[in-house]
């Protein structure tokens, strides 16, 4: 069994009751705002195996897996996460921008008010990709709508309603 499907179903176990749930949850990302801490705070491009980078992490395989899961969408080049065993080579070098709005869209503040971000982005910069990300949901009709009994906007005359409105 691939080590994703091993972290999904190990994940998953965790939470028989909300409360069991929502204390592996704590735990998990506390460790992992601790290895973003790290990665950040580092210029070096971390590559090894799976396990190597777990050792390094000092975390066990399963949250090294569910770390590489959540930084996948934010890499350079995307590792093969789903056929990833414990001697796969990867590679965590990350797009800082996309990493930064990647923690945005998935509301993980404690990710993206770490103190590591200040000498990677301005805190104009940061601004500016919280609200790219933050707007790139916002659905903008390009017409306000038209009442049924407006003039139809096909210039028929008629009123909406008995136009293009059927």
């Amino acid at each position: 069994m691939a080590l994703l499907d091993e972290w999904q179903d190990y994940a998953e176990a965790q939470g028989p009751t909300r409360e069991a749930a929502q204390n592996f949850w704590a735990r998990y990302f506390n460790k992992e705002r601790d290895m973003y801490a790290v990665l950040l705070d580092s210029d070096e491009v971390w590559e090894g195996t799976v396990q190597e980078l777990a050792d390094r992490f000092k975390v066990d395989l399963k949250t090294m897996t569910g770390f590489l899961d959540g930084i996948n969408d934010s890499l350079k080049a995307p590792n093969p996460i789903e056929t990833m065993e414990a001697d796969t080579k990867v590679s965590l070098d990350y797009d800082k921008e996309l990493l930064y709005k990647n923690m945005v869209e998935a509301t993980a503040d404690w990710l993206y008010k770490l103190p590591q971000w200040d000498r990677l982005l301005t805190a104009e910069r940061r601004q500016e990709l919280y609200k790219e990300q933050k707007s790139s949901h916002t659905v903008r009709r390009a017409t306000p709508k038209v009442g049924r009994n407006d003039p139809c906007p096909c210039g028929s005359g008629k009123k909406y309603k008995f136009c293009c409105g059927r």
